[in-house]
């Protein structure tokens, strides 16, 4: 027989200890993964969303161009569909957000008769200059947003929104 008796106060204590381990190892392992998850998360490559315009077909009147992509929100992914207004200026293409800088409503080319050759929102009768700059007087405050452009096989690529670089 061994002396080394484990009484019932040591027993005890060990069962709790590793019950209450057990627990909280339970508790903390989903924070833990919750965490970490997004660094662990495969991204696919690239920004970028090719449309079915080819860049020998843009003039330097603008167009609007629908794009879709996929957006993941947490653990829920959706489709997205999107504008942009693009247009060729000499060799650069200009692709500009149709989301007016005043309250978010869409802006037309040419969508006022009176303002012909200018961006419109219909909501609070606000214009837009064709790079997208706001015209003095009219309610946006800012100019309209610039996407990045890029060409793959002949077709246009769009890319993220930025602040407009085509007005100083």
């Amino acid at each position: 027989m061994s002396n080394n008796r484990v009484s019932r106060r040591q027993f005890l204590s060990y069962t709790l200890t590793g019950v209450g381990g057990f627990m909280a190892a339970g508790m903390l392992m989903p924070m833990l993964r919750f965490a970490i998850d997004p660094v662990l998360q495969k991204h696919e490559g690239g920004d970028f969303v090719k449309t079915e315009h080819k860049i020998a077909d843009l003039t330097e009147e603008p167009v609007k161009v629908d794009f879709s992509y996929e957006q993941v929100d947490a653990w829920y992914k959706s489709q997205v569909t999107d504008v942009a207004w693009v247009y060729k200026s000499g060799d650069q293409i200009i692709a500009l957000s149709p989301v007016c800088k005043h309250l978010g409503c869409m802006v037309d080319w040419n969508g006022d008769s009176a303002h012909p050759g200018q961006f419109f929102c219909p909501c609070h009768a606000g214009r837009y200059e064709k790079n997208g700059k706001n015209i003095a007087g009219t309610p946006p405050l800012g100019p309209l947003d610039e996407f990045e452009v890029q060409e793959q096989d002949g077709y246009l690529m769009i890319g993220p929104a930025k602040a407009n670089s085509l007005v100083k």
